[in-house]
Formats: structure tokens, C-alpha cells, sequence
């Protein structure tokens, strides 16, 4: 168990007097699928955004482990699940890489905006054919002088319809090659750049997605991302963080989740007793709590295990699996355990149920993850 510094702490509660305005109307903004960009401006003065950056782009330069910690804050605090992702994208998905692998140029015209949520990011790297296959994508990136020229398409990117630069993910090298794979940074008004309208899904709803279309774009090779060839190594830099940092902020609804039950089961009586003092119900509640601590446990030893730069690749698949199974279980069980009340919108449980389905299918599928695990292990 971390031992947490007041610093640490006082970073992580600077989102509580923020949490009225983070979750209101968060259950009619998933009825409209629209983003809540009043929210956005909120999340802009708590600072969440600027944790793992340098201070020269007006980041907080803090560590993984304590802009987990933040996150899984914003997780407990705002019940806008969508809201939620679209901060996770914008920090690790697009500003991460970019303070990583991006040239000194790059760093210090796109990093400010990104740092302190001007300008929106995504990244792009699934295709309509391809998802987690990312070494076959066949979005190309051809070589014309100063510049390469990209055609192809994306599909499920997150923040597409809202975002301002895109970290676009191609080929150009051999297909099926880890030094195959190219990052570019690409502003959204290029001319070549096509982005599609939301697209209407089952969870996250607040948090719009979408497609691109890519014909005959042409990019500078001076917003190559890590070089050419290098995004095979960019993409498993920022996997690894991308689940740490998302589902540090499942834990946090996790966490949520276990304290409204405990509350209910205290206070709502059946057959003459509290419903907690049923065996049925206090294990359920007894296992959300396991799921807790397990996810908990799991993330930060993963995260220590990334920050010493040690092999975390089988700890990383767990993580992931681990967290997003316990999050659609808790969900499940939480609304099985308010009943009737549960499966009504005006709860918001069976909102949580389907924003915890998504987390099994982001990021690499629990499948995936199990495929990785098992190849690792030599199978």
C-alpha cells in the first residue's frame, strides 16, 4: 500500500469542490450523446489535465503513480463516465506520447494547449478492419520529399468529432513488421482530413466517437512522432499508461459504487430489517469490496513495476483484465442490489452498467489480453 504524501493528497482533493458541477445533468447528457463542453471548462481549472507534464508547457510535472492516484479522484468524484474517458484520452493518449517521443519543435507548439485543454487530442489507430491487429493496418504513409502522403481510413477514435490534433498511427514499412508502424501529429483542418460525425453507442456516451478519412493527406515529415518506424515502440509506451491511467479512474467509480450500496443496504428495510443484514446481499457487497482492493492492488504494483522500467507486460494484460471485469461485475451487482429502482434511468446504475461494458473492449479486449498472457507464458 502507497503511502500517500500531503502533497499527493492535496493534489488529488483539488477536484472536490468541483464535484457538483462535474456530475450535474450527467444523465441527460448521455440521453443527447453530446459533449458536456461547460464541463470541459471545469475540468480545465482543476488542473487534472497539466499533472504529468513538464513545467515548461505549464504541466505540474507529477509521477504516473500520483496522476493515477488523481484520476482515480475524478473517478469517485464525477459520475460523468464519458467526461471521464475523453480526460484520460487527452492526457495519456495524445500530450503523453507527445512529451515522450515528439522533436523540441513539436513539444513546445502543440504541448500548451494540450497541457491546459485548449486544444482537444486523439489519437487514432483502429481501422474498420483492423482493431487490435495494429501491425496489419493498412492506412499507408507514402515518402514525397518533405513529406509523406497518407490515404486510408480510422474508426471507434475517441474525441474525433471534438478533437483539434490527432497522433495518426500508419504504415510505412511492411505490413506485419513492428518497424513498420509511423506516428504522425496532424492539426484537424488539413486539408486531406476528413472527420466523420459521432457515432451513436451503448455507453460513454458524453464522450463522442468517431471516424476519419485520410486522401492523399499531406503531412511534414517534421511531425514525424519518434521517428520512422519507431510506432510500434510509441503505441507500447502508451498502452501500458493508457490502461494504468483509464482504469485508475474505473476504481474510482468503483469506489463509488461500493459506498452508495453500503448506504442503501443500511438504510432500506425489507421483511423488518435492513436489507444488509441479508446473508444474499451483505456477500455481494463483501465481494464489490474484494474486487476493490484487487483492482487497487494491481494497479499501482503494475505502475511501480512500469516507473522502475521493469517487464510489466503479463503485470499490464492482468491489470487491464482485472479492473475491467471488476468494474462491469460491480456494476452488475450493484444494480441487482437496488432491484426494481436499480433498472430505472433516474438511478444512473444501468448507466454504470453500460459504461463498465466498454472497459472490456477498449484497449486491447479481455481476449486479447488472455492471448497476450498465455503467449507470454509460452503458449
Amino acid at each position: 500500500m502507497i503511502d500517500w504524501t500531503e502533497q499527493q493528497q492535496e493534489l488529488r482533493d483539488r477536484l472536490r469542490p468541483w464535484a457538483d458541477s462535474l456530475s450535474a445533468d450527467h444523465i441527460e447528457w448521455d440521453r443527447r450523446e453530446e459533449f458536456p463542453w461547460d464541463r470541459w471548462k471545469t475540468i480545465r481549472e482543476t488542473d487534472l489535465l497539466r499533472l504529468p507534464f513538464g513545467k515548461e508547457w505549464g504541466g505540474l510535472e507529477q509521477s504516473l503513480p500520483t496522476t493515477m492516484y488523481a484520476l482515480e479522484e475524478l473517478g469517485r468524484t464525477s459520475r460523468d463516465a464519458g467526461l471521464n474517458f475523453s480526460v484520460s484520452t487527452q492526457i495519456v493518449s495524445t500530450g503523453v506520447p507527445l512529451q515522450h517521443f515528439g522533436s523540441q519543435a513539436l513539444k513546445d507548439r502543440y504541448l500548451p494547449g494540450i497541457v491546459d485543454g485548449s486544444r482537444i487530442g486523439a489519437h487514432a489507430i483502429t481501422e474498420p478492419e483492423y482493431g487490435s491487429d495494429v501491425m496489419n493496418i493498412r492506412t499507408t504513409a507514402v515518402r514525397d520529399g518533405d513529406h509523406y502522403v497518407l490515404n486510408g481510413s480510422k474508426k471507434f477514435i475517441t474525441n474525433a468529432p471534438i478533437a483539434d490534433v490527432f497522433l495518426l498511427y500508419v504504415r510505412t514499412g511492411a505490413a506485419g513488421s513492428p518497424l513498420g508502424i509511423s506516428v504522425f501529429l496532424v492539426e484537424r483542418d488539413t486539408p486531406g482530413l476528413s472527420v466523420g460525425p459521432a457515432m451513436g453507442k451503448m455507453g460513454l456516451r458524453s464522450s463522442p466517437f468517431g471516424e476519419l478519412r485520410f486522401e492523399d493527406l499531406r503531412v511534414p515529415a517534421a511531425n514525424l512522432i519518434g521517428g520512422a518506424g519507431a510506432g510500434f515502440i510509441v503505441l507500447d509506451y502508451v498502452m501500458k499508461r493508457e490502461i494504468l491511467l483509464s482504469f485508475s479512474i474505473n476504481l474510482g467509480e468503483m469506489e463509488h459504487r461500493l459506498a452508495r450500496c453500503l448506504e442503501y443496504a443500511r438504510t432500506r428495510r425489507q421483511f423488518g430489517q435492513e436489507i444488509g443484514k441479508f446473508q444474499a446481499v451483505s456477500h455481494r457487497i463483501a465481494d464489490m469490496k474484494i474486487s476493490v482492493e484487487t483492482a487497487r492492488k494491481w494497479l499501482y504494483d503494475t505502475a511501480e513495476k512500469v516507473v522502475e522500467g521493469k517487464d510489466a507486460t503479463i503485470d499490464v494484460a492482468a491489470t487491464k483484465v482485472v479492473v475491467s471485469e471488476a468494474n462491469k461485475a460491480t456494476a452488475l451487482a450493484a444494480l441487482q442490489l437496488f432491484g426494481g429502482s436499480g433498472y430505472l434511468t433516474e438511478t444512473g446504475l444501468e448507466l454504470d452498467v453500460r459504461n463498465a461494458l466498454s472497459g472490456t473492449i477498449y484497449s486491447g479486449t479481455s481476449e486479447i489480453q488472455r492471448t497476450r498472457i498465455a503467449s507470454m507464458l509460452g503458449l
